[in-house]
């Protein structure tokens, strides 16, 4: 299989956590992609130019960070990283809220990477205040079960948003949030994170 990827795509990283996470390190090639360039051969790979991008080894491909996060984590037969639906949905509840928050960041910082003159204060002011009131919310769900229980996507997902956050210098969201400063500094430990960590040397 292939994984296209950049290595700066938060999205990207998601993917390559579970390959590592799931130790499909020799099934799974990753590959560096070239996208917004003009002309990059990658188009001919995948027409919308987005990341992840993975070509499963029966030729199925599929885009989108949920979905082939899902897909790697169900090949054995044996997802661990994306429990069952609970009777209130508190996993996909959870992920779904600190996808929100990847998002965010992950807006405000192509904002920030325009220039000075094209950026729109609007997006910019609407997405930080976003993402401080989810850390806000975050600082309470830290103690949830589904967040203190066995590594899972809700908590990959949220651990990639807090660091993306100090990587594309959006600030420190665990400043002033202890429990959530508490919660991200053992998850930042783990072999998959230290493996793909934003700025880490290929």
């Amino acid at each position: 299989m292939q994984l296209y990827v950049t290595f700066t795509s938060p999205y990207a990283r998601l993917a390559r956590i579970v390959v590592i996470e799931k130790a499909l390190e020799d099934r799974v090639e990753i590959v560096e992609a070239k996208t917004r360039t003009p002309d990059s051969p990658y188009y001919g790979v995948n027409p919308s130019g987005r990341v992840p991008f993975l070509i499963a080894g029966s030729g199925l491909q599929m885009e989108d960070s949920q979905v082939i996060c899902a897909y790697l984590d169900n090949l054995d037969g044996k997802p661990r990283l994306h429990p069952a639906a609970g009777p209130d949905w508190s996993h996909r509840r959870l992920e779904a809220s600190a996808r929100s928050m990847l998002d965010g960041i992950a807006v405000w910082a192509r904002e920030m990477g325009r220039p000075e003159s094209e950026r729109s204060p609007t997006t910019l002011g609407h997405e930080a205040a976003r993402t401080q009131r989810i850390a806000d919310v975050f600082q309470d769900a830290v103690t949830h079960p589904v967040l203190q229980a066995e590594t899972n996507m809700a908590q990959l997902v949220l651990a990639v948003a807090l660091e993306t956050a100090r990587a594309r210098k959006f600030g420190d969201l665990t400043e002033g949030r202890p429990q959530l400063a508490a919660w991200l500094a053992p998850i930042s430990q783990r072999p998959a994170m230290l493996a793909t960590a934003p700025g880490r040397p290929r």
